[in-house]
């Protein structure tokens, strides 16, 4: 039986969501495993698609701006597939599910910002999809809420994913060390 074909999405790695205003848990070493992800699957000719939120003039991520842009940092190339989105969701209203089944890619490994909004929403969609999902679980990050510090949401998203049941798709959880594609 042939394997799954896979790609890497990476969800919002955007300048704005990277400020000293917006700090976001263990950031540098988030994006140390995003970019060690990113060679892993580059050198095994697995596609990258990074998400971009496009936001509007009411709110973050207006397109053209410098909080708009992926984060420098990240080791994108111009191969890589950047597909925009408005929605929580990268699946919605966008290109990203036609890009998936016409390339017969049925696993994705996320990765991203911010764990308990666009990442949690895109999971969701991608099992839905029936997809087969891997979170790399310190390869995603978030901010602190007035209700929860970061690294518990990180922890609590972590454990659902782990323990959930979906009824289409299959989803798991790894930590960077079991990551190899």
């Amino acid at each position: 039986m042939e394997s799954p074909a896979k790609a890497l999405l990476i969800i919002d790695m955007q300048k704005g969501a990277f400020t000293s205003h917006t700090p976001r848990f263990e950031s540098e070493s988030v994006i140390e495993r995003i970019n060690e992800l990113i060679d892993i699957f580059r050198k095994a000719a697995h596609p990258i698609i990074f998400i971009q939120h496009d936001g509007t003039a009411e709110n973050y991520f207006i397109p053209g701006t410098t909080e708009w842009e992926l984060l420098s940092e990240l080791h994108v190339s111009e191969r890589d597939l950047i597909i925009s989105k408005t929605a929580n969701d990268a699946f919605y209203q966008t290109a990203l599910e036609s890009y998936l089944r016409k390339n017969r890619i049925n696993e994705l490994f996320i990765t991203g910002s911010a764990t308990d909004f666009c990442v949690e929403s895109t999971v969701q969609s991608a099992l839905t999809k029936d997809f087969q999902v891997t979170i790399v679980k310190d390869a995603h990050t978030t901010a602190d809420r007035p209700h929860m510090k970061a690294d518990q949401i990180i922890e609590h998203y972590n454990w659902i994913w782990q323990n959930l049941a979906p009824t289409r798709g299959i989803v798991k959880v790894i930590d960077m060390e079991t990551a190899l594609p």
